[in-house]
């Protein structure tokens, strides 16, 4: 059997450097900066989003990266390292909607749709993608991509939308818009908010009402795995997976005509009718009465319970009810599959696989039709489970998948995906402020005052000894060694000195 494959993210530096080699290599010359916007998993409420309802996605550290510099006129060229000898052009002056093909109508769209609200100062760019966003796999590749750009185009075009969190939905509305209109992909705005808003540690609950402020539609909820000691495994199929090929657009269609028939303006109305009523499991089968046909009652029933399902799973894991937060894991995957009918051979044989293999709970994420599986697991599980399911694919003939870790310890990008470099070479200089030798002082004082007071290694006794004040001699020896070499320096070195990294 074939070891499967684990998709590490690039590194803030290796994405730097992979775009702008690739910018300098394409187009001869220096790119003005280089930002990153993360790929998303979303934990649960599925093809919710366009039905005004509940999503709780997280931000992957799986960014686009993207080397971007302004032009002049209106042209446009855009490069990616998954076709670099290929320069993608087109011209935003008279661009209409549906007027750029292929990948290159992501970026492009962002422009176009940022001149269509209003912002004449965007003109042209020059820019060249990396990526280490998996092509394909419901991970949001495509949302990595708009948001990236949109971010580059607000900071060299200084809009000034990318430096908060309700200016962002402006830009987030513009990266929905060129995958709506440009692109021809219809999605409901989960994937850009995702990646625009997420914070480290947490999950983003986003309410996707309409009438709601960009202050009013999120909140962060705790996500931490290491408390419970889990571990969240991410298992790219790859299975083939489009969603502009009509299949996305007929299930938002179905859900419209549903919402019109019920006489509301979306099924979210619905939704919290039911929650809200002394037997929902009534008020659900009376609701689903009212609709002849067979089909849009399966997609109606699965928007509905989804909705609820995003709210349990909040209150399940906050509270520490990791079994209850598998069973809703299933649940939505079981609606996906039966009611919403977006699921193929590949998504459900590795959610059968991953539930039979000692996971809390298994299910699809993304639009599906392809694409990726998301387990919760005990860590350290993680590849084991990775790989009985990559040779249970190649039993079933399937193409062998990949796996990518869910969270890492710090992603950089995920909570600020406007991270650049403006510097040559792509390194950036950080000033050398006072805390970082404040803490540096602190931690060689603290080290040596520990070292010496211990004289043996049993691990008991250095826990019980690290409780101790120490010896006099690691008090004197530890202040004299940190004043030594943090607190004279600090005399000369000037506040507007620099290190590089």
């Amino acid at each position: 059997m074939t070891a499967v494959e684990f998709i590490e993210p690039l590194s803030h530096d290796e994405g730097v450097k992979n775009a702008t080699d690739l910018f300098r290599a394409t187009y001869g010359e220096e790119p003005a900066g280089v930002w990153a916007a993360p790929g998303r998993v979303n934990l649960i409420g599925e093809h919710t989003d366009y039905n005004a309802g509940l999503c709780l996605p997280i931000a992957l550290p799986h960014r686009t990266f993207i080397a971007l510099k302004p032009r002049e006129d209106t042209k446009v060229r855009v490069v990616s390292d998954v076709d670099s000898g290929n320069v993608t052009e087109a011209d935003l002056d008279g661009l209409q909607a549906g007027g750029v093909e292929g990948w290159a109508a992501y970026p492009v769209g962002v422009a176009w749709a940022l001149r269509e609200a209003g912002f004449d100062a965007v003109q042209g760019f020059d820019a060249a993608f990396s990526s280490c966003v998996p092509l394909g796999s419901g991970l949001s590749s495509s949302a990595a991509m708009t948001c990236s750009t949109a971010l580059a185009l607000d900071d060299v075009y200084g809009l000034g939308y990318g430096a908060s969190d309700a200016g962002r939905v402006t830009l987030i509305n513009a990266a929905i818009k060129s995958e709506n209109d440009m692109a021809g992909a219809s999605t409901g705005g989960l994937d850009q908010n995702a990646s625009m808003r997420c914070t480290f540690g947490h999950a983003l609950r986003l309410d996707c009402r309409p009438e709601l402020s960009p202050l009013e539609n999120v909140s962060q909820q705790e996500f931490d795995l290491d408390k419970y000691g889990l571990e969240l495994l991410v298992l790219d199929t790859q299975a083939p997976h489009q969603l502009n090929d009509g299949q996305y657009a007929q299930r938002r269609a179905t859900c419209e005509k549903a919402a019109e028939i019920l006489g509301v303006a979306n099924l979210r109305v619905v939704a919290d009718e039911i929650a809200k009523s002394e037997d929902p499991f009534q008020a659900l089968k009376e609701t689903l009465d009212k609709l002849e046909d067979d089909t849009m009652k399966k997609r109606v029933r699965h928007v509905i319970t989804e909705i609820a399902r995003v709210n349990s799973f909040v209150r399940a894991f906050a509270n520490g009810k990791i079994d209850e937060a598998g069973r809703l894991f299933n649940a939505s995957h079981d609606s996906l599959a039966a009611d919403y009918e977006v699921t193929v051979p590949e998504l459900d044989i590795a959610v059968d696989v991953a539930r039979v293999n000692g996971a809390y709970g298994a299910r699809m994420t993304g639009g599906g039709f392809g694409g990726s599986i998301i387990a919760l697991v005990d860590k350290g599980q993680g590849h084991e489970i990775a790989q009985k399911i990559a040779d249970r694919f190649e039993k079933e003939g399937f193409n062998a998948p990949r796996a990518l870790p869910g969270v890492r310890a710090r992603p950089r990008g995920a909570a600020r995906p406007d991270r650049r470099s403006r510097c040559k070479n792509a390194r950036w200089r950080t000033p050398m402020k006072k805390d970082v030798r404040q803490r540096a002082f602190c931690t060689i004082y603290l080290w040596t005052r520990w070292r010496t007071s211990v004289s043996h290694s049993d691990d008991q006794q250095v826990r019980c000894r690290m409780l101790h004040p120490g010896s006099r001699c690691g008090y004197v020896f530890g202040l004299m060694l940190s004043v030594i070499v943090f607190v004279l320096p600090s005399f000369f070195l000037k506040e507007g000195s620099t290190f590089r990294k």
